[in-house]
This record gives structure tokens, C-alpha cells and sequence, in this order.
């Protein structure tokens, strides 16, 4: 294991991916550029299917335009709530976003022109989509290491963001992400805290060989000695 880093170093990448949290409550405050270009860097190593780094982002500080995204956001809150049916009013308490009140706020999008990229993804187009959630999660990651909550929000209308981030024609936007100072980090997903929904077993999600068969290398019911 001559390649493996530092004890206190594997603790700290296994603290920053048990600690990320997908948060909706900010503090304000500001994101300074050099730790900001640090972050965005983290977030352009990220691996990429064929190396074609579909990633693009646009820091959004203008506060009308701010705005004008958080109510296309509130729209689609909206309908994903009536799409809900009996859950919508538990839906509508939820607080899903951090537009206007977030440090910095970064739009994502794949980049115009993926079709060109053919290796990896011939058979799996969507992996550009795949390589740019890299990029976020290592942003993610280095923002809670770094002590700055980050959110990612999907609740859009892609045209309508497309059109007013001015977005070429193949171009789509993914995310948009809430990153700043924060109170507190939340002890459990909000989600969960919520009682929305709950993490699964990790045994109920690893199989060997064949889907459904379980894994050996959880402990069966059966198994498992008595305390």
C-alpha cells in the first residue's frame, strides 16, 4: 500500500465525502476569487469519458438576473408539486433552493458541440452528463473541506435558463449551484431530516454476479452473531 496517502489524509477525504451536504441555507457573506479559481479547478481535474471535458461554468452575480432564475425556479416548484399529488403540500415546506441569499451562484452546463466526442460514448451518449456530475462532486467536496455549502438545484425549465444565460444552440444547462458561507452544516441530509426519504442499505444496493443475487461481502441476517 506504498501508494496510499497519509492516515490523517485518507481520514480527511473519507470526513469531506461522509460531511458533504446538499444544503439550501446560507449565510451570505462572500466567496473569495482565489479560493473560488481553487474550487473551480478542483472541479475541471475531474476524470471525463474520451477526455472531453463537457463542463462549462457561469458565475451569475448580477442580482436581477438572480432573480429572474429564481422564478423560473419557483415555477417548476410549482408543477413538480402538483406532479406530486398527495405529497405536494410536504413538498411546497421544503426548502429546495438558495438563489438569493448563496455567495455565489454557478449555472453548469454541458457544452455545445458533445456530439464530436464518439469515444466512450457511442453507445452511452449520456456520459457527458456523467462526467460533468464528476466535476460538481469534486467541487462539492472541496467546497466542505474548504467550509462552503453547496447546493445543487434542478427545479428549471432548461430553455428557460438556456435563454437567459444565453446559452449556444447543443449547449445544456444541468445545475445550478448555490456555494457559500453557511450557519451549520446539516447533521443528516435535509431530505432525510425531513423524513422525505431515507438513505438505503448499502446491502440492499451491491449484488455479486448477476442483479439481485446478494453480495457476500455483507453479513445475512443469519449470520450476523448475537450481540
Amino acid at each position: 500500500m506504498s501508494q496510499a496517502f497519509a492516515a490523517h489524509e485518507v481520514r480527511a477525504v473519507y470526513r469531506a465525502i461522509h460531511e458533504r451536504r446538499d444544503m439550501r441555507h446560507f449565510a451570505g457573506g462572500q466567496v473569495a476569487p482565489e479560493l473560488l479559481r481553487r474550487l473551480l479547478e478542483a472541479a475541471h481535474h475531474a476524470p471525463s469519458v474520451g477526455f472531453m471535458q463537457p463542463w462549462r461554468f457561469i458565475r451569475v452575480r448580477d442580482g436581477a438576473l438572480r432573480q429572474r432564475l429564481h422564478d423560473v425556479i419557483e415555477r417548476e416548484r410549482a408543477l413538480t408539486a402538483r406532479a406530486l399529488g398527495e405529497r405536494e403540500d410536504a413538498f411546497m415546506r421544503l426548502k429546495v433552493q438558495g438563489v438569493l441569499d448563496a455567495a455565489e451562484l454557478l449555472a453548469v452546463s454541458l457544452a455545445d458541440g458533445r456530439e464530436q466526442h464518439v469515444f466512450g460514448r457511442r453507445t452511452l451518449p449520456q456520459m457527458d452528463l456523467a462526467s460533468a456530475s464528476c466535476a460538481i462532486q469534486n467541487l462539492w467536496l472541496a467546497a466542505r473541506a474548504e467550509g462552503l455549502g453547496m447546493g445543487w438545484v434542478s427545479l428549471f425549465d432548461p430553455a428557460e435558463v438556456s435563454a437567459l444565460l444565453g446559452l449556444p444552440e447543443g449547449a445544456e444547462p444541468i445545475a445550478l449551484l448555490c456555494l457559500g458561507p453557511v450557519h451549520d452544516f446539516y447533521e443528516e441530509p435535509m431530505l432525510q431530516r425531513e423524513r422525505w426519504a431515507r438513505r438505503e442499505p448499502l446491502s440492499a444496493l451491491v449484488f455479486d454476479e448477476r442483479w439481485g443475487q446478494p453480495s457476500d461481502l455483507f453479513p445475512t441476517p443469519s449470520s450476523v452473531e448475537p450481540a
